[in-house]
């Protein structure tokens, strides 16, 4: 059950009894859904200080909700006479209002102190008219007037002249914007934060946080994470730990269930961070209408306008799909797998980006059939030679690669959780396959959420191919009070901790005295394929086209975990490699390894390289032994000599 805006009394479920935030959502979000699961949480007169500031800031958050999710907002008593009248005058002015009937609370007391803290009124009703507090008397007085409907419309969210509503309002609620907006917050600027997530067409969304905590880094690292659980369990037997393969089952329900609560109770703590900093969170889908005026639309339509004297876009990326028939209908993308409720089966991962194949290496280390289709070559923009042996292990490891086949069309040939589907691929000189899979996943690549979010509107310029905002240095648009972070951004990286850095530092410069500027050079970032791949700077073939050839030197080796030497596994197939310029005494500028823990391995270095790390100062740093991060203190063999790199021991 949930609310409704309607002549007459609200129906309830207090946020402090739902489950988790999803659960909490369904509740205040949409009355279509099934009634979730409750769970009534202890209240005695024991309760900790914790516990009362959690609830106490749930009922902060849902007042806040309440008071924005209609034009007139009445927050009463079913006995209270003032409350009554209040409805009654309304319902004979035909006016629709949200009643919010304390008394009906679970915490009734609590969200009466809240309300309290809020209003500064010791008495009910209060009602809010376009999110004002408006007296008593002054209803009952505009009443007799006729005037309550004039209250209504010179309420309306109009920019007053040489005015704004903020300093800054952000579009887009992922990691940058949430991170710029709060920053920025600190330096006491109004701040706005508008995020909304467009379902998917299989009809999947999520909460605050953007992609990354909802489905990019977040759930991809956990999944990754189980895959390896799997591998850990066939080593255990050689490690003397007795396990029968017949009593050991993966549940995928319950791995994204457990997954989904935890990204929920993410969700939760950025709404609550949000409301500490004192900044302002809409979940509304933004657009310009006028060149420093937004309209934000609610998921039940319900609009508002906002004004601001600068912008900032974060709107991030969504996956593309292929424009070929049944793409839309039949397939997903990584924005549905993550909260996939059934296990997808035999599934094909069309696409050779690190997206494609970090989704198909955890879906075969679970155990599943699993076969990737490339259209030309793997991880396309990093180091080729890495990205090749990449592709190798996880063949090794049972994952089917399709290579020179792009799909052609879709079809459904049996419904199901999964079901199955027919695919139609076709080679590039014309030769067709088709193949059968309970679930198709694609992963070509994503597109920038910038083409009907009204930039045309202030004259903010994008590339018309790609969606992309072309900004300088300082992450400013052609248009000097618009500004754009994050995976919007026309040649920047695309990763979380820059969107972040980018949002901090911008919010620096704008309201404090800063000067410092993203450092978009050397920045680390790793592939969760199976065998984890970590880079900082230069690919081999970059630094060759920034170098020359001749003007770098590659060391290389492979190196065998001692952690797989028991179970005798993937010798030789873990590789380190550093590139030099020989003219600039050997200064580190590319460094890559496969490994285990590639990412833990990669964040260390990539601070060196920040410092001008050198081969010299490699050789002279002295290894932790056994790990595999050692290699790199010990690393003799040059690309160029020809040498072997193999490795037959510790």
């Amino acid at each position: 059950m949930g609310n409704s805006v309607r002549k007459g009394k609200a129906v309830f479920v207090d946020p402090t009894q739902v489950k988790n935030l999803q659960l909490y959502k369904a509740v205040i979000e949409d009355n279509s859904n099934k009634s979730p699961e409750i769970i009534k949480y202890k209240s005695d007169g024991n309760e900790g200080s914790e516990w009362k500031k959690n609830q106490k800031t749930a009922l902060k958050i849902k007042l806040q909700e309440f008071i924005g999710s209609s034009d007139i907002v009445i927050f009463s008593k079913t006995t209270c006479g003032k409350c009554t009248k209040v409805k009654s005058l309304l319902d004979n002015m035909n006016t629709p209002y949200l009643a919010v009937e304390i008394d009906q609370m679970e915490s009734s007391q609590r969200f009466e102190e809240v309300l309290y803290e809020h209003t500064m009124e010791t008495t009910l009703p209060s009602v809010f008219v376009k999110e004002q507090l408006i007296q008593y008397d002054e209803i009952i007085t505009l009443s007799k007037d006729g005037l309550f409907q004039k209250l209504l419309e010179s309420k309306e969210d109009k920019p007053r002249d040489n005015s704004y509503d903020f300093d800054l309002i952000v579009i887009g609620g992922g990691s940058g914007g949430l991170a710029a907006s709060k920053e920025a917050a600190k330096y006491n600027k109004k701040v706005l934060v508008l995020d909304y997530v467009t379902p998917s067409p299989t009809g999947t969304k999520w909460g605050l946080g953007g992609t990354c905590v909802n489905v990019g880094c977040i759930p991809k690292k956990l999944m990754h994470q189980a895959a390896l659980m799997r591998q850990a369990l066939k080593d255990s037997h050689k490690y003397g730990w007795q396990v029968d393969a017949n009593t050991v089952q993966h549940s995928w329900e319950a791995m994204t269930d457990s997954i989904q609560n935890y990204i929920g109770s993410l969700n939760w703590n950025y709404r609550v961070s949000l409301m500490e900093n004192k900044v302002k969170y809409e979940n509304g889908y933004g657009e310009f209408v006028e060149p420093h005026k937004i309209k934000s639309t609610s998921s039940r339509g319900k609009v508002k306008y906002f004004t601001a004297g600068k912008f900032l876009i974060a709107t991030g990326e969504r996956p593309r799909y292929l424009g070929i028939p049944g793409d839309k209908e039949y397939c997903i993308t990584s924005d549905d797998l993550f909260s996939l409720p059934y296990c997808p089966g035999k599934t094909l991962v069309v696409g050779a980006s690190y997206v494609a194949l970090e989704c198909a290496g955890f879906l075969a280390g679970l155990g599943l059939d699993v076969t990737v289709m490339v259209r030309s070559i793997l991880l396309r923009g990093f180091d080729q030679q890495m990205a090749d042996k990449i592709g190798e292990h996880m063949e090794e490891h049972g994952v089917k690669f399709l290579r020179h086949f792009v799909p052609t069309k879709v079809e459904q040939i049996e419904a199901g959780t999964p079901g199955k589907l027919l695919v139609t691929a076709q080679s590039a000189d014309g030769t067709e396959i088709t193949g059968e899979y309970n679930t198709v996943l694609l992963a070509i690549g994503r597109e920038a959420c910038t083409r009907k979010i009204g930039l045309d509107i202030p004259g903010v310029k994008i590339n018309e191919k790609t969606g992309k905002i072309p900004v300088n240095d300082a992450e400013q648009t052609n248009v000097p009070y618009v500004y754009a972070i994050g995976d919007v951004l026309e040649d920047k990286l695309e990763l979380t901790p820059v969107a972040i850095q980018a949002g901090r530092l911008l919010a620096r410069r704008l309201y404090g005295d800063s000067t410092v500027k993203c450092d978009y050079v050397n920045v680390p970032t790793t592939v969760f394929t199976p065998l984890e791949y970590g880079a900082c700077g230069l690919s081999e073939e970059n630094a060759i086209s920034k170098y020359g050839e001749e003007n770098i030197e590659v060391y290389h080796s492979y190196f065998w975990p001692l952690e797989w030497t028991v179970p005798a596994r993937d010798n030789n197939k873990c590789y380190a490699k550093i590139i030099c310029n020989l003219k600039d005494n050997e200064k580190v500028v590319g460094f890559h390894v496969l490994a285990p823990n590639a990412g833990e391995i990669t964040q260390g270095f990539a601070a060196a390289i920040k410092c001008g790390l050198t081969k010299d100062q490699l050789d002279n740093t002295i290894g932790i032994h056994p790990v595999c991060a050692e290699i790199f203190t010990t690393l003799t063999v040059t690309k160029r000599s020809g040498d072997s790199i193999l490795q037959s021991g510790c």
